[in-house]
């Protein structure tokens, strides 16, 4: 089955200055922003997506935020160059990252959501595996963190292709351009 029209896509909240994460990995201060009083486009988001992929940090992160595995009923990758103990709901890989992409184009209909977190996405657009961005806009400031694009990240130009204002966040979707 050939699904290679599938879109990697990139879905991602970040700081007013560019951060992702705390410098110890810590998403707590994206809980208390005012949104559009639902789930912010997520659930819509979330249906078009056929698996999931992200590195190991991001992994350890995500279970810290709920009991439940929020991406339990989607295949869902996690990138680790070390051995890890097989965990439930995810399968652990050091494959490298454009072979897992292609081979997840092959075996599942649906996008293909690079969940983070700098490193992945620096592989990402460094392999051009890349086609759309949606960037959620905290109105907040941290400071210091982990940031999207980490320092030595190639060089990519983008295409706006939609807006939306929820609450007090603004989201903005991009193309990859030069793919």
């Amino acid at each position: 089955m050939d699904m290679s029209n599938n879109r990697v896509v990139l879905y991602i909240a970040m700081s007013l200055d560019g951060y992702i994460a705390r410098p110890d990995g810590s998403v707590d201060w994206l809980f208390d922003v005012e949104g559009d009083g639902g789930d912010n486009g997520y659930s819509e988001f979330y249906s078009t997506i056929g698996s999931v992929v992200m590195g190991r940090l991001t992994y350890e992160e995500v279970l810290k935020l709920s009991d439940e595995f929020p991406y339990a009923d989607r295949p869902t990758y996690v990138l680790s160059r070390s051995n890890q103990a097989p965990a439930p709901h995810v399968q652990f890989t050091d494959e490298a990252v454009e072979n897992l992409i292609s081979r997840l184009k092959q075996e599942f209909s649906g996008d293909i959501w690079i969940v983070g977190g700098g490193q992945l996405v620096q592989a990402v657009l460094e392999q051009q595996l890349l086609d759309e961005v949606e960037i959620a806009i905290i109105p907040k400031i941290l400071g210091d963190g982990i940031p999207l694009f980490p320092t030595g990240t190639v060089p990519t130009h983008f295409r706006m292709i939609h807006t939306q204002t929820l609450g007090q966040i603004v989201s903005i979707r991009y193309q990859v351009q030069g793919k």
